[in-house]
């Protein structure tokens, strides 16, 4: 499948790079990753930057999995057949991709790097691995967040109290969580979830400092040689 002909590659995401945060020069967008074992508070906390920061937006992975009730396609997921998710490997469509419990799953290069030059920031829930792919393409638009539990012990006690998952899954889950655990220091940022407010606001800030590094700021330029003239 050839890039231009990617069924995601029209997909554009609004701009934000005029006005976010109070700025008034145009920016380059980012790729915020937040990472962590299940039950450390990952979910909640994008949750919550997705509602109260419009100018960050979830990215959409594809995968071949089938839609669940309630979910929507190009929403929740874009969901495609096998043959055609190995047709956008073999074309390099993806940012990362990675096959997880028998499915595919893929970042679509072509809307977020659109979105990057527009100044939009995008959210990615991935692991490790997906973590590792991204920074590796495209270093310096991604900003890694690492989210610990204050404690194996706390974590144990948050995946029991969910009561979804039987004593098996929750210690194939606590096994899953050291190995993710053991690649902490392959983060920009690391943060100990021992409140959530407090958690989301230090998340929060993360964000807005990376938003203004000078490197995403391409309208200084411009700007400061008009300062000068």
């Amino acid at each position: 499948m050839a890039s231009n002909t990617s069924p995601f590659a029209s997909t554009q995401p609004a701009s934000a790079g005029s006005d976010v945060a109070g700025d008034v020069l145009h920016r380059r967008g980012l790729m915020f990753i937040l990472s962590s074992p299940s039950g450390a508070g990952k979910t909640t906390i994008a949750r919550r930057l997705l509602a109260e920061d419009g100018h960050v937006a979830m990215s959409v992975s594809a995968t071949t999995r089938p839609m669940r009730p309630g979910e929507v396609d190009g929403v929740d997921y874009h969901f495609i057949t096998p043959e055609a998710f190995e047709r956008m490997v073999a074309a390099g469509e993806f940012l990362e991709w990675a096959h997880v419990f028998g499915h595919s799953y893929g970042t679509p290069k072509a809307q977020v790097k659109a979105g990057l030059r527009e100044g939009q920031d995008y959210l990615f829930d991935i692991d490790w691995q997906g973590s590792q792919q991204l920074h590796q393409k495209l270093e310096r638009d991604v900003v890694r967040v690492f989210i610990l539990p204050p404690s194996i012990d706390e974590l144990r006690r948050r995946l029991t109290g969910r009561g979804t998952d039987s004593p098996q899954v929750i210690s194939q889950r606590m096994e899953r969580a050291r190995a993710e655990i053991s690649h902490w220091d392959g983060y920009d940022y690391v943060v100990v979830n021992d409140d959530i407010d407090v958690c989301f606001a230090k998340v929060s800030q993360i964000l807005a400092a990376e938003r203004m590094r000078r490197t995403r700021q391409t309208g200084l330029i411009d700007f400061v040689r008009d300062l000068m003239e």
